[in-house]
Parts: C-alpha cells; structure tokens; sequence
C-alpha cells in the first residue's frame, strides 16, 4: 500500500503594500497523509483530522484538500483513486497564515504525485491560483521563499525576491478568528491615485529593504493604503501592538494576510523583545495570543513517499 506525506509551509501574505500579489513561506506547516485504497474501496475518501482545531475541519468529500485534489484528476481527464486523507494541522485556521492555501497546495500536489506527475510546477500553480482566487499564499506555499507575482487569469509571472537572513518575521497569532471574506468585504472599491502612488513607491522600497535588511527603508516601506487601514478595525487592539512591536526595535507591523495575526519583521537582536511585547500589548485589551519568532521556508511543498 502506497502512503506518502505532503508538508505544506504557511504563508505571510502582503507583507504591507503587496496586496495580492507578495507573500512568504514561513517555517510553521501542515502535514498531509495520503494513502491509496485498493479501487474497490467503496467510499472514495476518508478522512482524519489531528491537532488542536481538528474538530473545524470537515471530514466530508467536501473538504478543500480533497476538492483540490479532484482538480488534478479532472485537468488529466482520469478517474481519481480511492484514498484515505489524514491531516496534521500545525497552521492556526483564519488567522491569516494561508490554512486555505496549504490544503490547496497540498491536495494538488498529492494529486500530481498518485497520477505520477503529469502537471508541471507551472500547471499546478496556475490551478492553485485559480482554486484560491489570488496568488500571494499559494505561490510561495508551493515554491517557498518570497514570491512575487504579476499577471492574469492565464498568464503568470513569479519571481522570487531575496530576503534578508537577519530579517527577522515575529507573529503575534491572536486566539480569535477573522473570515477572509469579511476582511475583503471592508475593503473600498475605488482609491485615489495619490493611494496608488503611495503603494507603488512602497512596494518598491520593500523589495530593496527585504533584500538588504535596510532598516531606515523598511520602516517606510511596510506602509500601506489599500487594505490596512480598512482592516485593522477588525483587530482590537491593533495600534497598540503596532506601538509596542516598534518601541521593541521592530522596523514595522503589519497585518499578515487578511489577519487577524500581526507580523513585524525586526533583527536577531530585537526579536525576542518584539514578541514579548506584542503579547503584552495584546493582554493588555484582553486578548490572548501565541508569538512565534520564525524563519523563511526555503523549500516550499514536498513530498515524502514510504510503502506500507
């Protein structure tokens, strides 16, 4: 009996002014088991989900790793196999750490590895794009490191942007809960084009300040006028972790993804300070959280296959 295991990295989306289109990897995964029935197995899929938010995650045909894994087989034009699904959930759920994206990633890839990899890493990441609607978590989820990307519905281009090792990404994970949808929903149809300037020069410096670690850049660079502003009323308490990760000697705040997690980047010296601030802050109004001081995931999605 063929078993093989998907390990999936969550992902900072945005990172400040890259709204939709910037995110890393982050060394914090979800772990995959997928182990193929024998074909007259009568239910098509099984499900079992561990971890501290098991009882979230439907165990149902209806689960988003196992729909995504349907994809594969339906572009290939094949009868998907019987298969047991075993999930190992180490990414907090709504909490803008890309939960949705590593079942996505996760069930594509696995999909590709029982077909015997017909899709290439382009095909995958273009029905990853097109099953999560934006490719800021997927594409680094899949590929690891910071992802860039630019294009359309049918074309995309993907560029990895160097970071900093001394870069330091601090995540303050809150223990309540933020729809992605009610995140976008806050969101203005329109801005001005001094907003659009605004971003267009931020993003700009924050790829420079990712790659060399620049401090003074960064401080501009994590700035935002597109879909902070508007979200952080979401977040209680939003301004004083901001004050208090900076007053820790972290470059900036922002929100991570949709949120409600707060990601500052700080250096090495800084980081243990910044996280324990945070927290504190965040006591202060009431609301308890979980900091983790991480790293970049190099590697992405991969793939470890054992026979049974």
């Amino acid at each position: 009996m063929t078993t093989f295991t998907v390990t999936v990295p969550a992902t900072t989306a945005n990172i400040g002014p890259g709204f939709d289109c910037l995110g890393a990897a982050l060394t914090l995964y979800n772990q995959f088991t997928f182990t193929l029935l024998p074909a007259t197995t009568a239910n098509p899929v099984s499900i079992s989900v561990k971890g501290n938010e098991s009882a979230k995650v439907s165990q149902g045909a209806d689960n988003l790793i196992y729909t995504s894994f349907l994809q594969v087989y339906q572009k290939i034009g094949q009868n998907p196999p019987p298969i047991a699904i075993e999930i190992g959930l180490g990414v907090p759920l709504a909490r803008g750490l890309g939960s949705s994206a590593t079942a996505i990633v996760g069930g594509l890839v696995a999909a590709n590895q029982c077909a015997g990899n017909p899709l290439s890493m382009g095909e995958i990441e273009a029905l990853a794009i097109a099953l999560e609607g934006h490719p800021d978590n997927v594409v680094p989820a899949l590929r690891g490191n910071c992802q860039l990307s630019a294009g359309d519905s049918t074309n995309w281009a993907i560029c990895q942007v160097f970071w900093q090792k001394n870069l330091i990404p601090v995540l303050a994970i809150p223990d309540f809960e933020l729809a992605t949808e009610k995140a976008r929903a806050v969101l203005p149809e329109k801005i001005s084009r001094q907003e659009a300037i605004f971003n267009i020069s931020r993003l700009g410096l924050l790829l420079r300040g990712l790659e060399t670690g620049n401090g003074d850049w960064l401080r501009i660079a994590l700035e935002d006028k597109l879909h902070q502003p508007y979200r952080q009323s979401l977040i209680p308490g939003y301004e004083k972790v901001k004050k208090a990760a900076i007053n820790a000697g972290a470059y900036g705040m922002v929100i991570s993804g949709a949120g409600p997690t707060l990601l500052a980047l700080t250096n090495p010296d800084n980081a243990q300070k910044t996280a324990t601030e945070m927290t504190n802050a965040w006591e202060e109004v009431g609301i308890n959280s979980e900091v983790k001081i991480l790293a970049l995931d190099t590697l992405g999605a991969r793939v470890n296959c054992y026979e049974l």
